[in-house]
């Protein structure tokens, strides 16, 4: 038994060591891409030395002789911190995921090859303007140099993740940093989808009806539209998707998950302290890293500091010492499906207004991983790429014989966004950020802009113009061939909306209806908001001035406008009625949580029960009122839409019919059809949270989910990498958290304010800012999660272009010198 004994100790310690060991193998290659930022580097490319100075948030504050130089040296920070994101945004835009990952990413990859984002990327580098094109060169040589530091000096190559998925990692090119650009226009875009979903239920509802489920935002009114199968006739009617599940890679956001974002300014007169006050929180999806990335640049046009998104060289909200922009999402409908004929005695031709033309086609090959290459044939219209089934449940909104393309301003061959934002950098005024602006085309946004003395909003980007004839008003998609139907061009600049220092005093979007013109100068019939803004309206106008801890205090703000005009419609006829139950029993259960309701205030605080049971109930709610009508095409409604359920506890036009179940024989009330969902609701929270409702935490169902795109989902892996966080808020407070809507957690927080930034023209340097994460891609550094504690608990860093302050708190300085015979 001793000598057993002993074996066994002998085998446990000899595994142990071989676990602890093989940590620490695997520590010692993951770290050896840890940058070092105290070093001293010679390198081709610059001018002249280049510093770049990291505070304690590990943000860089770069400073060189020239432009070329700073950019070089972003560049060169870009890679040093997020050097695999930056080669995964370049892979995705390409349509080269595949080779990495396999068939699990082909749809994604297919869907890319036939946008040719890159293609069209690749083509506006010689749109840009000089200076533009010098800076887009000199960052990718700063990018290019630190691939060619971790090639030559065996830094673990350049990221952990390269250690799973090696591959040749080609130089990065100015088109690298465009194409990202127009990732991002396909990442916040909502009307390809929003156009789908209304022509699938105008084959299924009544216009009446139709006007519920998808409800305008309130204002004047739009004159009725034909139904869809009056569009376009033979269109069969199909509840089911024709789409696979997306991809956690996919850039394509679903339609609820599209962009979103708040900016607000207070002009002189609404400021404590005389002067100007910017805020802004542009929303994107969560990620371990964040999106963005914080940097300082001192240009000779002065510093600018800001938010930064890595591969592309410009601070794209932020402030220089006079001025200060933030960027909102417009939901500008910059986009229209076309239905095309296809000829049927030739496939390689379509109907367009003057009789049959053939496709541009062209092939296009796919190499996947593990798998033989995948050969796709492309195809264009005079409208724009034709777009399969599979993509968009399209499938479901095209008649036999007919194909579906698309029209859309971020396809642009000659897309100036980069030189508008690079103007917008070197912009001192108002006045001359509004007339960058004018080169801005996708993915258009609303430009909140604040210098010392004025406060402005313009809406930038390409906006199409439009026949006043077009069949649908750009709401469905239409017959391709119709001459009305198409675009004729695009709008002068001028008709894009703009507000300059307004008589109240305060501007602010939160992705609401900025205007209520008719169609076709109409910019847009979807909007990504109607409940933020109804918030932040009251906390605006609550204060005659504002300073800058009260643009902080609105940005974190977690007051639900929605719970607490939804809470007492829904809730009217069920408020301290029915008889005494025992304990135990769904009737107690019930009066236990109305009790809970009706002290509640509708904040959605994290240690709070009732923000969890308002949301189970208010969803239980929808799909109880949806379900029997819609069926499958009722899972398309993953999130609660606030207008709806007031139409029809209002029962405006009639919308009340929606609660009696019309596959069942009594008529059910409203007030029927509330108890019932609440009583959904109990059970999912018993099944899931537990039954005690005191004890219920709203921040144990809405985690933030920091996750990793790529490693997130590998056991063991996503333990390291993967940042989960207690959050309060929800899809319509102003400290946004969209939920996820969809599986057995459907409340998890994935789409939130990734950065935020309080800009204060009194006292600039007093100005703050914070991301979601860190500024590290890296898993083992300090700098990967460190920021993600403040960005959580509503804290900031300082926001400071002082260059005293900079080199006081360096706390590590990288010397970047010209290689031998490069200096000036």
């Amino acid at each position: 038994m001793a000598k057993l004994f002993r074996w066994l100790l002998r085998i446990t310690v000899g595994l142990v060591t071989l676990f602890v060991g093989t940590l620490l193998i695997l520590w010692y290659f993951a770290s050896r891409s840890l940058p070092d930022y105290s070093a001293t580097v010679e390198l081709a490319g610059i001018s002249a030395p280049v510093e770049i100075l990291r505070d304690n948030a590990n943000v860089p504050h770069i400073f060189g002789e020239t432009d070329e130089d700073v950019f070089f040296a972003l560049g060169y920070a870009h890679a040093q911190d997020r050097f695999w994101q930056m080669i995964m945004l370049r892979r995705t835009a390409q349509g080269r995921l595949s080779e990495l990952f396999g068939e699990r990413t082909l749809l994604t990859d297919k869907l890319l090859r036939r946008l040719d984002l890159y293609g069209a990327a690749s083509a506006s580098v010689e749109a840009q303007d000089t200076t533009t094109r010098a800076a887009l060169e000199a960052y990718s040589t700063g990018v290019n140099a630190w691939f060619e530091q971790v090639s030559t000096g065996a830094l673990g190559r350049g990221a952990p993740e390269m250690w799973l998925f090696n591959h040749a990692i080609a130089p990065w090119q100015p088109a690298d940093s465009l194409a990202i650009l127009k990732l991002m226009a396909l990442q916040l875009n909502a009307h390809l989808e929003a156009e789908v979903l209304r022509a699938r239920l105008s084959l299924m509802l009544p216009a009446e009806r139709l006007a519920d489920i998808v409800p305008d935002v309130p204002g004047a009114g739009t004159m009725d539209l034909p139904e869809y199968s009056r569009i376009v006739p033979g269109v069969p009617r199909r509840m089911a998707d024709t789409s696979p599940l997306r991809d956690p890679l996919s850039p394509a956001m679903p339609m609820p998950l599209a962009g979103a974002s708040n900016a607000w300014a207070a002009g002189v007169d609404r400021s404590a302290k005389g002067s100007t006050l910017l805020a802004n929180d542009p929303h994107l999806p969560l990620s371990a890293p964040s999106p963005w990335y914080l940097a300082r640049l001192e240009l000779s046009s002065g510093g600018v500091i800001g938010g930064t998104i890595p591969g592309i060289p410009a601070v794209l909200t932020g402030r220089s010492a006079d001025l200060g922009w933030a960027i909102t999402s417009s939901y500008l409908d910059d986009l229209d499906i076309f239905v095309e004929e296809v000829n049927p005695a030739n496939p390689d031709e379509y109907r367009a207004p003057d009789g049959w033309a053939r496709f541009e086609s062209r092939d296009s090959i796919i190499a996947v991983r593990n798998a033989a290459p995948v050969t796709i044939r492309m195809h264009w219209t005079e409208n724009g790429p034709v777009l399969p089934p599979e993509h968009f449940n399209l499938g479901t909104i095209r008649p036999p014989g007919h194909v579906t393309s698309i029209a859309w301003t971020a396809l642009s061959r000659e897309d100036t966004t980069m030189t508008a934002a690079m103007r917008l950098m070197g912009s001192t005024t108002v006045q001359q950020a509004i007339a960058a602006g004018e080169l801005f085309v996708a993915p258009s946004q609303n430009l909140t802009l604040a210098d010392r003395n004025t406060v402005a909003m313009v809406m930038v980007g390409h906006m199409p113009d439009r026949d006043p004839a077009h069949m649908s008003q750009g709401r469905m998609p239409t017959l391709g061939y119709l001459p009305q139907n198409r675009w004729r061009g695009i709008l002068p600049y001028a008709a894009n909306p703009r507000v300059i220092d307004p008589p109240g005093g305060l501007i602010g979007n939160t992705n609401n209806k900025i205007v209520d013109r008719p169609f076709p100068n109409h910019v847009s019939f979807l909007w990504g908001d109607s409940q933020r803004v109804q918030r932040w309206r009251g906390l605006m106008q609550n204060r005659q001035v504002h300073t800058r801890e009260s643009f902080i205090e609105a940005q974190l703000d977690t007051v639900s406008f929605a719970a607490r005009s939804l809470l007492p419609l829904v809730g009217a006829d069920l408020w301290f009625t029915g008889e005494a139950a025992p304990a135990g029993t769904p009737e107690r259960q019930r009066q236990r949580a109305l009790e809970l309701l009706s002290e509640w205030n509708g904040e959605m605080n994290e240690h709070l029960p009732e923000p969890l049971i308002y949301a189970a109930w208010m969803r239980a709610l929808q799909d109880r009122l949806i379900r029997d009508e819609l069926g499958p095409l009722a899972d398309q409604f993953t999130h609660l839409e606030p207008l709806f359920i007031e139409r029809v506890y209002r029962d405006v036009n009639g919308a009340s019919v929606w609660c009696d179940i019309i596959q069942s024989a009594p008529v059910e009330t409203c007030t029927d059809i509330a108890r019932l969902a609440l009583d959904d609701a109990l059970v999912f929270i018993a099944e899931t949270y537990g039954t005690a409702l005191e004890s219920l935490r709203w921040g144990d169902a809405h985690l933030a989910m920091h996750d990793h795109p790529v490693l997130g989902e590998m056991p063991v892996l996503n333990w390291f990498v993967n940042i989960r966080q207690s959050t309060s808020g929800d899809d319509h407070t102003l400290m946004r958290g969209r939920t996820l809507g969809t599986g057995p957690h459907p409340f998890r927080n994935v789409h939130a304010a990734a950065f935020r930034g309080v800009y204060d023209f009194a006292d600039p340097d007093s100005s703050v800012f914070i991301i979601s994460t860190g500024q590290s891609g890296h898993f083992l550094s300090r700098h990967y999660d460190d920021l993600g504690v403040r960005w959580r608990q509503g804290e900031y860093i300082p926001m400071s272009l002082d260059p005293a302050l900079a080199r006081a708190g360096a706390v590590g300085v990288t010397q970047l010198l010209p290689a031998a015979g490069e200096e000036d």
